[in-house]
């Protein structure tokens, strides 16, 4: 299952509302292995990682799906603002994906992985 995260696929960042409902929106997401983490890099002024940020830390849910092959990994999630680790964060994403555009508010949220559900198709 690993391999399908080095593979270029938006995911779905889940989150949980004060009220309980589920927000869930379309990020960039990396599997960092070795560190037990996922990460999506984000502006520190977006809805979820003010939720997140909000809590201290916060259960979510990441999932990935192509055709009949999908991933869900869940966790604890924290915002990080460290600039280094931030800077590690895009270059992660950039190797994914792309190089992300500048972005002086970007913050990292890092998922420690829970649990980890998929199909393999």
């Amino acid at each position: 299952m690993a391999e399908f995260w080095t593979e270029r696929h938006l995911c779905v960042l889940s989150t949980v509302r004060a009220d309980g409902t589920v927000h869930a929106t379309p990020v960039g997401a990396m599997l960092d292995v070795e560190a037990g983490v996922v990460r999506v890099i984000c502006s520190g002024t977006s809805y979820k990682a003010r939720t997140i940020r909000r809590l201290g830390e916060a259960a979510v849910a990441v999932t990935q799906v192509d055709g009949r092959r999908w991933s869900t990994i869940e966790g604890r999630a924290v915002v990080i603002d460290d600039p280094d680790r931030v800077r590690d964060a895009e270059r992660r994403y950039a190797k994914r994906y792309k190089e992300p555009r500048p972005n002086p508010q970007r913050v990292v949220i890092e998922i420690a992985i829970t649990k980890v559900l998929g199909h393999a198709g």
